[in-house]
């Protein structure tokens, strides 16, 4: 049986906590420095052991051999290598780190001790992107020629001075908060190996409270906001294929939009998020479709998978608990994270320069 501990008793745990139970593993301990934070995820969810140090939990927790990361993403990179150093397998949440070079030492970390590192791209796990992956795996799309990643928000700043927009917290806005899009798109690409970014990203509206999230998440007037609040961008890669990313937490645009767009040689296809209140969860519709010809007529089909209000975030956490046992083959690994990394560093670099950025191995 998997002995896992909770890092950090943010909104994501309760989605960690029911994907480890799920398949069936035994949550023994939750951290938190905010030990009032753990004490109430571990009551709802009947956990035993509660600290407020992770040093502490560490010693004491011998049993464990594996750990949940939920932390503002500045805690990523340190928290992940000390477990990591300790022998624990770790699942952590997105982004992976700030940028490549934290990257690259998680990763190091992670073969050194030879211990899994999975990332929460839960989107990877929905059913739309389950049914559609299909299509790429067995030859139906043909080459993938080119993508789109579109997460762009109206109004979704998530808190205004917090570390959320905060870059030396964060690692940056929307592209940093929104990447799964980014990540699906390269996923079903297959992650081949980028070549140039080239980029512009825009502040506008950064700090102005009518484009903020419906989240709840406490401004700090005296907080920083030195993250761009929408980007757009260009990604050429080695093999000839092409992405183009749209992320935003403000921009005047019509309503939230949530895609993933492939040409393929063969076929097309799109997986999307539209809200009735954007932001929302409870609120969304999920779509898929393939766009292919079929006896000489242009045909979408129009892909009916079961519901997952939950964007896959307790099925990924399902799978990394089956991934320790060896019961299945992790959904990601730390050599995507870091060529995902390396295109957002690549990114940040083009938008300072106004230049294509060369991105080396």
């Amino acid at each position: 049986m998997t002995h896992i501990a909770i890092i950090g008793a943010g909104g994501m745990a309760g989605y960690h906590i029911k994907g480890f139970l799920k398949a069936g593993a035994s949550i023994d301990a939750i951290c938190d420095v905010e030990i009032k934070k753990a004490q109430a995820v571990a009551q709802e969810y009947g956990i035993e052991k509660v600290y407020s140090s992770l040093e502490e939990m560490l010693e004491k927790e011998t049993q464990l051999n594996s750990v949940s990361i939920i932390l503002p993403n500045f805690l990523h990179c340190s928290t992940a290598i000390k477990c990591l150093n300790h022998g624990l397998n770790v699942y952590c949440e997105k982004p992976p780190a700030l940028n490549a070079e934290e990257m690259k030492r998680m990763k190091e970390a992670s073969e050194k001790n030879n211990c899994l590192l999975v990332f929460d791209f839960n989107n990877r796990v929905r059913p739309e992107s389950i049914a559609l992956k299909k299509y790429f795996d067995d030859g139906t799309m043909g080459k993938v020629n080119s993508a789109e990643a579109i997460w762009a928000r109206r109004s979704g700043i998530p808190g205004i001075g917090g570390w959320f927009t905060n870059k030396e917290k964060s690692g940056g806005g929307p592209v940093i908060d929104l990447l799964h899009m980014i990540d699906l798109a390269l996923y079903f690409m297959n992650y081949p190996t980028p070549s140039f970014v080239m980029a512009s990203t825009f502040d506008d509206f950064m700090g102005n409270p009518d484009f903020k999230g419906p989240w709840g998440i406490p401004d700090n007037a005296q907080g920083i906001c030195n993250v761009e609040s929408s980007c757009h961008a260009f990604v050429k890669f080695n093999n000839g294929s092409c992405l183009y990313i749209h992320n935003s937490w403000a921009e005047m645009i019509e309503r939230e939009k949530v895609e993933v767009t492939i040409q393929g040689t063969i076929a097309g296809c799109s997986l999307s998020r539209t809200f009735k209140v954007d932001g929302i969860d409870d609120t969304a519709i999920d779509k898929c479709a393939l766009y292919t010809v079929e006896n000489g007529t242009h045909v979408n089909r129009n892909l009916i998978v079961l519901p997952d209000p939950e964007m896959g975030r307790i099925t990924n956490a399902q799978y990394f608990i089956e991934t320790v046992e060896n019961k299945r083959k992790a959904i990601n690994n730390p050599k995507e994270a870091l060529v995902l990394m390396k295109i957002i560093d690549a990114l940040y670099l083009s938008t300072q320069s106004g230049k294509p950025i060369e991105i080396k191995d």
